[in-house]
């Protein structure tokens, strides 16, 4: 039994394009529905789910009767583009069956690269997530480049896991999990049962390429667990032909490869703000305010700034000041220094009125929050 896994409140499950699309003879209408209603019965126990979802170009090479994956950029997004439609149309149904409803979400890595973006997808995916819908999230093929040449979902799933700051990351694949060597070359092979995330001993013995419909190999895999274990969270390499593979991993049972973090989420991020980012503005607090974050570990709220010092955008890292001008806190700001400037000093239920739209009624949320 592992219990960080039963205990996850929030997972990415990430599956690929042989799982999806049954090897590239069409999409696996019967294995969609069984993931569907694995992740329902999730929802049951409490759990939040989202799915990075591979097979929209391998979908489309089947729809426009192509047998080989083309080279050709424009051939790649125009299959994409043909195969959105179906890969969406048949997760909408399969969990339609179970009353759930889901949304697509098309993003590129440099969507979570840029910083308000990165706090646009996150926002809309909390969102998503609180109204108890599950997205069905894939790289946006069909307007990006270097994604199709040299990306794949894995490290697309890494990063939505660190956006919305998952318990778990779950990679379904076609295999059991790591093995010690290529178990299609080796039969003396053994599987992984459980290993650090990030040990670079993992990376050689997962190295070797995906299938011919597929981009991704173990490798990319072994890194995705290393990227999401940069903000705490576990990951999972299992094999998607397993029956009831994600129920029997929420219980706890040791199903494929398990690649385990060092850090909690919290602390990881926290610690990112506090050591590795450079500061944009300064925010100057009143007594009240130092108190809600030093004392109760409140959020920072407009109503409790005196000063704007500094431009910045939404998102950017910012420091805050106390009266008698020492430094207590970094945090990712929800409003750029403009609109800062504008509530500064008021009640949050008066953001809306001054400009117009709310965002979030904090300035910082403390989860985005850490004092110095």
């Amino acid at each position: 039994m592992n219990p960080r896994l039963r205990e996850a409140r929030r997972l990415v499950v990430k599956v690929g394009s042989a799982l999806v699309t049954n090897a590239g003879a069409g999409l696996d209408r019967d294995a969609i529905a069984q993931w569907a209603a694995q992740i329902a019965a999730l929802r049951g126990l409490g759990k939040e789910v989202l799915m990075v979802s591979s097979g929209a170009i391998a979908e489309g090479m089947q729809r426009l009767g192509w047998r080989k994956r083309p080279h050709m950029i424009h051939d790649l997004q125009a299959a994409a583009a043909v195969g959105q439609m179906g890969l969406v149309q048949v997760y909408e149904s399969s969990f339609r069956e179970h009353g759930m409803r889901t949304a697509q979400v098309l993003v590129t890595h440099s969507d979570l690269a840029d910083r308000k973006r990165y706090l646009n997808a996150r926002s809309t995916l909390r969102t998503l997530l609180a109204l108890g819908v599950i997205p069905v999230i894939n790289e946006n093929d069909t307007v990006v480049t270097d994604e199709i040449r040299f990306g794949d979902n894995d490290t697309l799933a890494a990063l939505v896991t660190n956006l919305i700051e998952a318990d778990c990351l779950v990679i379904l694949t076609d295999q059991q999990g790591l093995h010690t060597a290529d178990p299609r070359r080796d039969p003396a092979a053994t599987l992984v049962r459980e290993a650090r995330a990030g040990d670079p001993a993992l990376e050689a013995q997962a190295g070797g390429a995906g299938s011919l419909i597929g981009r991704g190999g173990m490798l990319t895999k072994v890194l995705a667990a290393k990227r999401a274990a940069r903000s705490g969270a576990h990951t999972v390499i299992a094999s998607g032909r397993e029956p009831d593979v994600l129920l029997r991993l929420a219980a706890g049972e040791p199903v494929g490869t398990f690649l385990a973090a060092g850090t909690a989420p919290l602390a990881a991020r926290k610690q990112w703000l506090a050591d590795h980012v450079q500061v944009s503005g300064r925010l100057r607090l009143d007594a009240g305010a130092v108190r809600a974050l030093e004392q109760d570990r409140k959020s920072l709220l407009p109503i409790g700034v005196k000063s704007v010092d500094g431009e910045f955008e939404r998102g950017a890292v910012v420091a805050c000041f106390a009266p008698d001008g020492r430094e207590i806190a970094r945090g990712l700001v929800n409003y750029g220094s403009t609109e800062s400037r504008r509530i500064l000093g008021r009640p949050s239920a008066e953001i809306e009125s001054v400009l117009g739209y709310v965002d979030e009624p904090e300035l910082i949320h403390r989860d985005n929050l850490v004092l110095i």
